[in-house]
């Protein structure tokens, strides 16, 4: 396998700058373990859960991580920062985190996520192993790009834009133009910037190589692997869709009853009858009653199938280490090929 050589390869000791992102409610240690034994790097995400779970997860990760191990454990931890600020056992996770050697951590969605990454470097700072965890840091635009940069000196900036599936911010720019007002705004030594939202193949990872990011994160491609907590019926809803299929809205969110997003934040999902039943007014109990039995039941006509607006473009379930073998494939074959396009006279 050809390597690809950019900082955050270099940063993560890795071949190729393929992320897998953490995902609530989809995003497993195994899936992450299985993107970075690919060449990638896989996270796994802390969701909605506590510092047990997220231990007894952990403790599975070491137990059957096969990749080398001479950074830590090759995988990161995903930390939605809203939930963080109201879990009692934060900083419980975060050490647990720390404790398990996890090679980096990802904080999105809060309010305060200086917080808790300088509770990181704390805990990094009072080890004895000498070895500093890699700070991720989600961000939807140009003013949250430059705090993380300058005021939390994160290690590595994550731009997501509008065609991101899951969670974002329904303000947020274009992927392609968020990235490129990143990258402007930023010195050279600034930290890699991943490109997230939209993408699908390794195509449209070599086109943000070529434009100045670091790497590329995936994010719904990875709900179509064996490895991930989707279900049979929400993956045939991935494969079935459509190139106008997806649709912003805080429909499912309410309907199961996680609230506490900060302020403009929304989610991109497959559009179904729970979408119109809130477009509608219908009464919110309702709602909620069959959004639970579809749940039950297995109907994709209302349960949550979160997508980015690339999902048209996946049509195959694969292991994520063939996937993120497959998608380096591709984007060093575009980018080869995008050299074949410059001529010297």
């Amino acid at each position: 396998m050809s390597r690809i050589q950019t900082s955050v390869t270099r940063l993560l000791g890795v071949r190729s700058p393929i992320v897998a992102a953490p995902m609530a409610g989809a995003s497993t240690v195994r899936l992450a373990l299985e993107a970075s034994r690919g060449g990638g790097f896989g996270f796994t995400a802390a969701g909605y859960g506590d510092a047990q779970m997220l231990h007894s997860d952990l403790q599975v990760a070491r137990t059957v991580s096969s990749v080398e191990m001479r950074h830590g454990l090759p995988i990161g931890v995903g930390f939605l920062g809203w939930q963080l600020d109201q879990q009692p056992s934060a900083l419980d996770m975060l050490r647990t985190v720390r404790n398990s050697d996890v090679q980096a951590v990802w904080f999105a969605f809060g309010k305060d996520l200086g917080r808790w990454i300088n509770h990181v470097r704390e805990l990094d700072s009072h080890a004895d192993d000498g070895r500093k965890t890699i700070i991720f840091v989600q961000v939807n635009s140009l003013r949250e790009a430059l705090v993380a940069v300058h005021e939390w000196k994160v290690d590595v900036l994550v731009a997501q834009g509008i065609e991101s599936g899951g969670h974002g911010n329904g303000s947020a720019p274009s992927t392609f133009t968020l990235v490129s007002s990143i990258l402007s705004a930023l010195p050279h030594s600034g930290p890699p910037v991943l490109a997230a939202g939209g993408l699908a193949n390794g195509t449209h990872a070599a086109a943000y190589l070529t434009l100045g990011c670091a790497g590329a994160v995936f994010g719904t491609r990875f709900l179509l692997t064996p490895e991930s907590l989707y279900t049979d019926a929400q993956k045939a809803a991935l494969i079935s869709a459509g190139p106008e299929s997806t649709v912003r809205t805080m429909a499912f969110d309410q309907a199961r009853g996680t609230l506490g997003w900060p302020n403009g934040v929304d989610g991109r999902a497959i559009r179904n009858e729970t979408v119109a039943d809130v477009e509608a007014g219908v009464d919110m109990q309702e709602v909620k009653k069959k959004f639970q039995e579809a749940v039950n039941g297995g109907d994709p006509t209302r349960m949550l199938v979160w997508a980015g607006e690339g999902v048209h473009l996946m049509r195959e379930i694969k292991g994520a280490k063939v996937l993120v073998e497959e998608i380096h494939s591709e984007m060093v074959l575009a980018l080869e090929s995008a050299g074949l396009l410059v001529q010297h006279d």
